[in-house]
């Protein structure tokens, strides 16, 4: 199925590649200007305000490049450093309040970019970038030289030094930062497991309780009533054959603490949302709930993810969505279970930082279904999840 790129988008692209590069092609202009330029009076000016040509064009020289910053950081520096060495050695202008400022201007340009790169590169690419741009600079500090250039060149090795400092601290604390989101969405994952595990051993401490009973009546009774102990057999291969279901779903994949206790708590399924729209309602929020196709009964671990997966949805709307209405549908199609969470707030992207979301796609993701969550275009937020139902419950 081809795509249509609409125009506008096209065209944007279209000048986020080329504008860079036609930077890069206008510099060697710029550079040869400069000698040019140094000696004239003209410049640009609107009223009172005045700027002299000899200035702007050695300053421009080092701008073109700017526009590989972004993706190509290390080209950048490498352009404006050539360019501000070019103007450094071909401007001989007998003035040395001008030689000064151009140079401090071109280079303190350059060490912002040094910070730059430090920044957004590893250190096995900043600090050489550094190193040279050090080594360049010092040695610029004595071509075409004011008064004090060895000043400027200890100006320069400060400059450098602090630049890339800078540069470096930034990026090891977006590292620390990323580094923390990502244990703590580890740690949110394995306390949702572990959450899950603790629940399905609800569900299995009932069935065995079942089956233990069930087997001793039909121990007791198999001489004297075999339909009864019959009926006792029956009841238990359908306890076991629904527990094990639950189990090669889901258990393989959990480990409960020995040290936490279960609670002795009903499972809650999809019969019990109304008590979660009653408890939205509760605080303010209206939830409309809505039941397509034909009820199915459902596995009891696949009811309690529905069950979690609203609850966590309905939370996030009452605590961030800044709406006091919402639609719950829950719909039971051909060989899966659809539930749907949509609302009319605020919107907004996945918070980085939430659990919630994180919780629900693992419970969708162990019971081998999909899961999708995010703005809707027309506003508001959309939780949606599918969990298959197994053949056997179908």
């Amino acid at each position: 199925m081809d795509v249509t790129v609409p125009l506008p988008r096209r065209a944007s692209s279209l000048a986020r590649t080329v504008l860079p590069w036609a930077g890069v092609a206008v510099l060697p202009v710029t550079v040869l200007l400069a000698p040019a330029v140094a000696w004239s009076r003209d410049g640009l000016g609107f009223g009172d305000w005045w700027l002299p040509g000899r200035y702007l064009v050695p300053l421009l020289a080092v701008a073109p490049p700017a526009g590989l910053l972004r993706r190509r950081p290390v080209l950048a520096l490498g352009l404006m450093l050539a360019a501000a060495c070019v103007v450094t050695v071909t401007v001989h202008v007998p003035e040395d309040g001008y030689l000064r400022d151009i140079w401090y201007v071109q280079f303190l340009v350059i060490d912002l970019v040094v910070g730059l790169v430090a920044a957004h590169r590893s250190r096995r690419v900043s600090v050489p970038a550094a190193v040279v741009v050090l080594a360049v600079q010092v040695l610029a500090s004595f071509v075409n030289p004011s008064q004090e250039p060895l000043s400027r060149a200890i100006l320069s090795v400060l400059a450098v030094v602090t630049a890339w400092t800078v540069g470096d601290s930034v990026r090891g604390r977006r590292r620390h930062a990323e580094a923390l989101r990502s244990h703590a969405a580890a740690e949110a994952v394995t306390a949702e497991r572990l959450r899950i595990a603790r629940e399905l051993h609800d569900m299995v401490a009932h069935s065995i309780g079942v089956i233990a009973i069930q087997a001793g009546v039909g121990a007791r009774v198999i001489d004297t009533q075999p339909a009864q102990a019959r009926a006792a057999l029956a009841t238990i291969e359908a306890t076991s054959r629904d527990t094990l279901a639950g189990l090669r779903r889901t258990l393989g994949a959990l480990r409960r603490p020995d040290a936490e206790s279960a609670s002795l708590d009903p499972t809650p399924g999809l019969d019990d949302l109304d008590r979660l729209v009653a408890a939205a309602g509760d605080a303010g929020v209206q939830v409309e709930l809505r039941r397509r196709g034909r009820p199915v009964e459902v596995p009891a671990d696949l009811g309690l993810a529905a069950f979690r997966i609203v609850q966590e949805a309905l939370t996030n709307v009452v605590r961030h969505a800044g709406t006091d209405r919402c639609r719950v549908t829950v719909e039971h199609g051909s060989g899966e279970v659809m539930v749907d969470v949509v609302d009319d707030g605020r919107g907004g992207p996945v918070a980085g930082d939430g659990h919630g979301i994180v919780g629900m796609r693992e419970r969708v993701a162990l019971l081998g279904g999909r899961f999708r969550a995010g703005p809707r275009p027309e506003g508001g937020f959309r939780v949606t999840a599918r969990l298959p139902v197994p053949e056997a419950d179908r």
